[in-house]
């Protein structure tokens, strides 16, 4: 490999001229040898014009001459100018100019004299040991390459906030290349393990536990994937439960109290308390806001406690008043926070979190309510030993179920919904870029939850149904080249994968109205969207798996009374989805069922959904 090494400007601060001729010196230059053919007489008065020249100048009138003129040139500024940073630079300048000429060890003692008056210039190692290497001294040349590298540890840390930054602003492919820059360094990072394949999950880089890091198996990267990307890499609850507790043993250290009575306390009525970082323009507040506003106040007491940022959304107006009580506990520390709630007596303390981002696990490790449970933010393992129940249906975990915490059922659908009637916007398939009278398949599910696998059988079930289209929801840039270069690989027209934009919820609903059937994701499934999906009359098929984020489809199906849309294995997926895309007749006896008003009588009855959580409430709370 040859590297070459270019002569250099470098912005230092400029050095006072002496009074000097430039013209005499370009004529000097210029003249016949030039500067080796100059009568020794003019000496003295070439090195006082040469003196005072800035080093900008100086550069400007030996670029272009012979090595050997420069070599002359740059020796006789540094005479006046034997130190500080722009010596370091005429020094540098000094090397390339003897490497041209040929004077290779004294190249390589100009270098190391640049990097004492400028320790920073990488480019002076790199020169100087191209230089030792041409002089036969190879082993110098490594020492000088390595003295330019920074400490591992430095690189490392670089690469990673690196690598924060670029993901915070969605620039997924140049974070993925600084996490296995870092990872490279030291694989036995967990936490970056963890960013490195959910990055991939979220740029359709399949299989995302292939990670290409030295040291870092496939096998050994997917039981590293972190919570979320659990839920859409294994459906096996006992795995997501490993991965979940790893997680939480780096994350969430004990506490050194346990706060609440371990008997409860005697309250007339019970105190139900809700911990979120969403109470704001996030799913989960539209599912719940009904709910906070539904309690038996004759029963229950409801206080939020809220770790969410200040949006100014109507849905957050809405939530802080449907509680009797609102603590803003963002600022207060864990402890602080668990104390807050501790004073106020909360029988059942249930957690919105889980594992999403935002979640303030270490307030439930004081334990400051007798009962604590987990619901909805995470539809998955939260194995924290503070935790007693995790709230659940028998359709979504099947008794017999691996669950961490215990489960703890409501009756009928686990999932709460609001049941005020939205207001719409028109909309129409022309406007949103869809063929009239196709078959149009919808998934507006975030890409991360896709798979080679699903992704397959999406195309398989396009090519089988004429005239077909999948619409799916523009979610990155990077997942939504892959798709489409898998798409057309696939033998597809580019015209049948079509990508939404994203909206607002308003819209965003409303576009569901045009798709003739949703197809689900697995093993994670859609939640609030299959949910929305329904409430327009839009026919979903999912497939029911294993673990609890597997089984949300069937869920929601059942309580709805759409069996036949649930399938058993990806092959069943497949005929099914085929056989909704032509057989009309199938498709329209669906479509009437949810257009009879199915889902307001059941999943839409947010009346019924609160007696029923409240009765499994009442079950597990503690009186002493």
């Amino acid at each position: 490999m040859t590297i070459m090494v270019m002569p250099m400007t470098l912005a230092f601060a400029p050095v006072l001229p002496l009074p000097g001729d430039h013209d005499w010196i370009r004529a000097a230059l210029d003249g016949p040898g030039g500067l080796a053919g100059l009568s020794p007489a003019y000496g003295p008065h070439l090195a006082r014009a040469v003196a005072g020249l800035e080093l900008a100048t100086l550069m400007g009138l030996a670029e272009g001459q012979g090595p050997a003129q420069a070599v002359t040139l740059y020796r006789l500024w540094l005479v006046a100018h034997p130190v500080g940073p722009s010596a370091g630079a005429a020094r540098y300048n000094l090397g390339i100019a003897l490497r041209a000429n040929g004077d290779v060890a004294a190249a390589a003692e100009a270098f190391d004299l640049a990097l004492r008056a400028h320790p920073g210039l990488w480019q002076a190692h790199l020169a100087r040991g191209l230089a030792l290497e041409a002089a036969g001294d190879a082993a110098g040349a490594v020492a000088a390459w390595r003295a330019a590298l920074p400490p591992a540890e430095a690189q490392r840390e670089l690469q990673t906030q690196l690598a924060r930054v670029l993901e915070d602003q969605g620039q997924l492919s140049p974070a993925i290349v600084a996490l296995t820059a870092a990872l490279r360094i030291d694989p036995d990072q967990p936490d970056l393990v963890q960013h490195l394949v959910h990055d991939r999950q979220r740029i359709a880089a399949w299989p995302p536990q292939a990670t290409g890091v030295p040291g870092l198996d496939d096998e050994l990267a997917a039981d590293l994937c972190g919570p979320l990307a659990a839920l859409a890499m294994h459906d096996d609850p006992a795995r997501q439960a490993r991965i979940c507790a790893a997680w939480i043993a780096r994350k969430v250290p004990s506490a050194p109290e346990r706060l609440a009575p371990p008997a409860g306390y005697a309250h007339d009525r019970i105190r139900i308390g809700y911990l979120s970082s969403d109470f704001c323009r996030h799913a989960m507040s539209y599912l719940m806001a009904e709910v906070f506003e539904r309690h038996d106040r004759t029963r229950f007491a409801v206080h939020g406690f809220c770790t969410s940022p200040e949006d100014g959304s109507d849905i957050r107006i809405r939530v802080r008043a449907g509680f009797d009580r609102f603590e803003l506990i963002r600022e207060l520390n864990d402890a602080a926070a668990a104390r807050l709630i501790r004073a106020a007596e909360i029988d059942v303390l249930i957690d919105l979190n889980g594992l999403t981002r935002g979640a303030r696990l270490g307030i439930l490790r004081w334990r400051p309510a007798p009962v604590q449970a987990t619901y909805l933010g995470f539809i998955g393992p939260v194995p924290l030993p503070e935790l007693d129940w995790n709230l659940c249906d028998a359709v979504a975990v099947p008794p017999g179920t691996d669950c961490s915490p215990p489960p703890l059922r409501i009756a009928g659908c686990f999932q709460a919904n609001d049941s005020r009637v939205p207001v719409l916007p028109q909309v129409s398939r022309a406007g949103e870029g869809l063929p009239e009278g196709a078959m149009v398949y919808a998934c507006m599910s975030h890409h991360y939850k896709i798979s080679h696998d699903l992704f397959a059988a999406w195309c398989r079930i396009i090519r089988s149904v004429p005239g077909a289209v999948l619409w799916l929801i523009d979610d990155n840039t990077e997942s939504r080249a892959a798709l489409t270069a898998r798409w057309v690989a696939a033998g597809l027209a580019p015209a049948r994968l079509i990508f939404a934009p994203r909206t607002d919820p308003e819209r965003y609903r409303a576009r569901l109205t045009l798709a003739d059937l949703f197809l689900d994701t697995t093993p994670y499934n859609a939640g609030t969207i299959a949910s929305d999906a329904l409430r327009m009359g839009l026919p979903v098929l999912t497939l029911a798996g294993r673990a609890f984020a597997a089984r949300m489809g069937a869920s929601l199906l059942t309580a709805i009374g759409l069996p036949e849309c649930i399938a058993t294995d990806l092959g069943d997926y497949e005929l099914r989805a085929v056989a909704f895309g032509c057989e009309p007749g199938r498709l329209a006896r669906t479509r009437a069922h949810l257009a009879g008003g199915a889902w307001a009588r059941t999943l839409g009855d947010s009346a019924g959904f609160t007696r029923r959580l409240e009765a499994a409430l009442e079950q597990v709370v503690l009186r002493p």
